[in-house]
């Protein structure tokens, strides 16, 4: 599995996995630090083609996440795809933060087992609940420096 920068060629991919619309995660590519994960076939350290910017194809991706950085705490914004990919973009703004000495904090559906998972696995505690997001709760995790 490889782990990169998410491209603006990279939303259709990203929009399939989300579940949103294609120009919501282009802005998102644009607004945000966003990571993907992708099957592990290519080698990282290749030279860059020009294919590599067409975009992904969905297959590939198996993951992303979205997170900035504000004050003492880095926001996880959006995390979704396989368990493993879960596990390992969630590991990005922990080294992150880490470096910055600044929390992480992640709000999950109490429901989506595998972001629940990857933030127990990673160290995170469970701080309560967290904001509804067109009326469904969320669980505030978060990790301290």
């Amino acid at each position: 599995m490889n782990v990169r920068d998410a491209l603006e060629a990279d939303a259709d991919a990203l929009a399939s996995i989300a579940d949103s619309p294609t120009d919501v995660m282009r802005n998102l590519v644009h607004d945000r630090t966003v990571r993907v994960a992708e099957d592990g076939t290519t080698d990282p350290n290749a030279d860059v083609s020009s294919s590599q910017y067409d975009g992904s194809d969905p297959e590939d991706l198996l993951g992303f996440i979205s997170f900035d950085a504000r004050e003492d705490t880095v926001h996880v914004t959006q995390l979704d795809g396989t368990t493993e990919a879960c596990k390992r973009l969630l590991a990005e703004p922990v080294r992150f933060a880490e470096r910055e000495s600044m929390a992480v904090e992640v709000l999950a559906p109490p429901d989506t087992d595998v972001i629940v998972d990857a933030a127990e696995e990673l160290g995170f505690e469970r701080r309560g609940t967290g904001p509804r997001f067109d009326g469904s709760r969320t669980v505030r995790f978060r990790l301290e420096p």
